[in-house]
């Protein structure tokens, strides 16, 4: 057993019970998840997700793909795959990491995925329209997404000023911020503010937070009144979805 004196291990409040960062996003007849962390089971049977039309993805790294194996309970449930979105960078890692879903000779039970390659052009899961946005997470590329008024930013230390574009206008963002000292491949704290600034966004909400950062009740009466700290089982009504 190793013991923790962590004050966000040892919190008694839920908003500190961080699992891995993910997003579901849903209209009247669609529903779409942003990447497949190694808690989506978890995610999913919490929230009592019935159905799952897509999952997009923003990077391969291991905490944003880990979980696409369980996607395979709503092939059961559904009896149909599921539209998987990726840029070729991720999807090349798919094809190594769950190297069984692409076998020409498949097991019976395995994951049943409908695999879509994506770049920086928009477009329409069911009747949600999805515009990427590339953001550099350090020296990688990474794809957030903007829906409406609405974009979802997360890995991400610097956007380039031609990429800021089509986030302006967007009236809600959720984009990562770490900690509060300075990170090589994400937002701190104070960078994740000037964006929103910078961006003139009506509301805010950070994501990927790290233990660093500190308590969710200690850091949140800090921030501006337009901005928050997300937390799990947190839910946005965005309107026009």
């Amino acid at each position: 057993m190793i013991a923790c004196d962590c004050a966000v291990c040892t919190s008694k409040d839920p908003k500190d019970n961080r699992l891995r960062s993910s997003i579901l996003v849903q209209s009247k007849t669609t529903t779409l998840i942003v990447d497949t962390t190694p808690d989506f089971r978890t995610q999913m049977l919490r929230e009592k997700v019935k159905k799952l039309d897509a999952v997009i993805f923003t990077h391969p790294h291991k905490d944003h793909i880990a979980g696409l194996d369980d996607i395979k309970a709503f092939n059961f449930f559904q009896h149909k795959a599921v539209a998987v979105y990726a840029n070729k960078m991720t999807e090349e890692a798919l094809r190594r990491e769950f190297y069984y879903i692409f076998a020409e000779n498949k097991y019976p039970g395995i994951p049943h995925i409908h695999l879509h390659t994506i770049t920086d052009t928009s477009f329409v899961v069911g009747d949600i329209p999805v515009l990427p946005v590339l953001v550099h997470h350090l020296n990688m590329p990474v794809l957030a997404f903007r829906f409406g008024d609405f974009a979802y930013i997360t890995d991400a230390n610097r956007i380039d000023e031609e990429e800021k574009e089509k986030l302006k206008g967007t009236k809600t963002l959720v984009v990562n911020a770490l900690r509060k000292t300075t990170h090589i491949s994400h937002f701190n704290l104070e960078e994740a503010v000037n964006l929103t600034k910078e961006l003139q966004v009506s509301e805010a909400y950070f994501t990927h937070i790290s233990h660093q950062l500190g308590l969710h009740e200690d850091v949140e009466k800090d921030l501006p009144k337009h901005i928050h700290l997300a937390y799990d089982w947190l839910q946005l009504i965005i309107p026009g979805r």
